[in-house]
């Protein structure tokens, strides 16, 4: 037997035991995406927009949560459309964040959920079609703002690490979601 004949043989039974081990491995369960859900999930209805005050009051509250852990992040709270109403940049937050922040305020209404699912989806749930949504940012830190049942608004906050982000955030929307 020449070298040339050796080392098909050679490749051909490598080839054939990858093949082998790839079908005796479990099947994976059935993907949740064929799942069809008996109620529309995150149907929570739109009302009538954030005022300034009330927009400034969550501004105030999550600013004064960063500044209790020295972190210097960028908040923005927008309208049930989605439409900026307030914005602060608290000294030395960085600048790449200032999108960042009303982005995901926006997500936050527009999606009317966390902007965590969408973490969640890619990391935890191994989902990365959602980057494919129009306008996603899969990142902690943005969460709707909620009145009598109805999205009155989102908050964004931006400048820290996630999950930096989204005590902040959160420190906000409770002023508003009780």
């Amino acid at each position: 037997m020449n070298l040339k004949s050796a080392m098909t043989i050679f490749f051909s039974c490598a080839t054939l035991l990858v093949c082998v081990d790839v079908l005796a491995q479990d099947v994976p369960p059935a993907n949740t995406l064929d799942s069809v859900p008996e109620k529309m999930p995150f149907d929570i209805p739109y009302g009538s927009p954030i005022v300034l005050d009330r927009a400034e009051t969550a501004i105030l509250a999550a600013v004064t949560e960063a500044k209790k852990h020295n972190w210097k992040l960028n908040v923005a709270v927008v309208d049930s459309a989605g439409n900026l109403v307030a914005f602060q940049r608290m000294d030395g937050a960085q600048l790449a964040s200032i999108q960042v922040s009303e982005h995901k305020a926006r997500v936050a209404v527009t999606f009317r959920r966390e902007s965590k699912v969408f973490e969640d989806a890619i990391q935890v749930n191994g989902l990365p079609y959602i980057t494919t949504l129009d306008g996603m940012i899969a990142s902690r830190g943005g969460i709707p703002l909620a009145e009598g049942g109805k999205i009155i608004g989102g908050i964004g906050c931006s400048g820290g690490t996630g999950s930096q982000d989204e005590v902040v955030c959160k420190a906000g929307a409770a002023t508003i979601n009780k």
